[in-house]
């Protein structure tokens, strides 16, 4: 595209692909093929700052363990208070039911 923007179809056969992985190995593998190392570190991080949000620690605790700016970590913590995108809640709300079932 001409603006550098993808277009709502290219965003969902991009999310279809990852969909696809199947397992942990193959999305690892995908993930690598896909982000450069430091776009994959970016995402690491702050999916790491949601798991510890959701945990309840306070900001500062998270900056110092992980490292992450306040901004990184202010970022996450409005995506995870969002009533509209939800995404993370959503993930880690599915993580946990499926920790549960296995340990059931």
């Amino acid at each position: 595209m001409d603006d550098g923007k993808c277009s709502a179809s290219q965003v969902e056969d991009l999310l279809r692909a990852l969909l696809a992985m199947g397992n942990v190995e193959t999305a690892k593998k995908f993930m690598e093929d896909l982000c450069a190392p430091a776009e994959l570190d970016a995402m690491v991080e702050r999916w790491r700052v949601c798991r510890i949000l959701w945990s309840g620690k306070p900001y500062r605790e998270i900056s110092a363990e992980t490292g992450a700016s306040s901004a990184t970590i202010a970022r996450v913590a409005r995506c995870l208070r969002s009533k509209s995108g939800g995404g993370y809640r959503e993930v880690l709300e599915n993580l946990r039911k499926n920790e549960c079932d296995e340990t059931s």
